[in-house]
């Protein structure tokens, strides 16, 4: 039995693929999950190893859902295109995945933006469950942007020490387009969810992300970049609700 997939989700990645793949060289199965890319990436992968398999991307969680089920592996441990892991990350997952439990694992993350390594916010460590064994884990549908693995009732998870290194964004332009794809997404989320907007939360709620994001998880840390990039993440916040109160306004008064 394969033991451990390293699986990699990718849309025209030819960028990073190449660079994330090469840290990937010590699982048991590459597998890259393809969004029919119209740049190299599915042939560079394949140069690198990688088995390839293309599954149109309907919401991240549906894919990785479709990564579980193509991977061979009993373990899968997740890695996104624009992320890189260490020798000692290799090390210390290839040691806890010979024991049955705990069944998944958190492994924090720094974030590189902007070339630089951003210590407030949440961005570091910036946990973020990727290590699971395959036959018990699948993800929420209810939450399609920032996925929620599920596992069974009872189940043991545990934190990874050795960080995996994001480089998440080199332009202002790619973070800006990219929260607000994010805020349509999740929008959308809050609707299946069965939530609606009122007034006061077009006002307090970016207000309270604001504070969470600056205040509570010390975005001042990083100066003027991580004002910056508070002050996004609050008006994206704020995005989301008002799309939300779109989506009622258009269903009608039966909503």
């Amino acid at each position: 039995m394969t033991e451990l997939s390293l699986v990699v989700l990718a849309h025209n990645e030819q960028r990073h693929i190449v660079d994330c793949l090469h840290t990937l060289q010590w699982g048991d199965e590459l597998l890259v999950v393809d969004d029919f890319s119209t740049d190299d990436t599915p042939s560079l992968a394949q140069e690198c190893g990688a088995r390839v398999v293309q599954h149109k991307l309907a919401n991240f969680a549906d894919q990785r859902d479709h990564a579980l089920a193509a991977a061979q592996g009993r373990w899968v441990f997740f890695v996104d295109a624009d992320e890189r892991a260490t020798p000692a990350l290799a090390a210390e997952i290839r040691q806890v995945i010979q024991h049955d439990s705990p069944v998944g694992w958190w492994v924090p993350r720094r974030n590189i933006i902007m070339g630089r390594w951003m210590r407030g916010a949440g961005w570091s460590p910036d946990f973020q469950l990727r290590l699971m064994r395959r036959d018990l884990a699948h993800y929420d549908p209810q939450h399609p942007v920032h996925e929620l693995v599920l596992f069974p009732d009872g189940s043991q998870i545990g934190h990874l020490e050795n960080p995996l290194t994001h480089y998440n964004y080199d332009r202002l332009s790619t973070f800006i387009a990219k929260q607000d794809r994010y805020a349509t997404l999740e929008a959308q989320a809050r609707w299946r969810q069965g939530l609606r907007t009122r007034p006061h939360n077009l006002v307090l709620q970016p207000l309270r992300e604001f504070r969470r994001r600056y205040v509570s998880l010390k975005g001042y840390q990083d100066g003027a970049l991580g004002l910056l990039l508070c002050l996004l993440l609050a008006y994206y916040d704020g995005v989301a609700w008002w799309r939300l109160w779109r989506l009622t306004r258009a269903a009608g008064p039966a909503s």
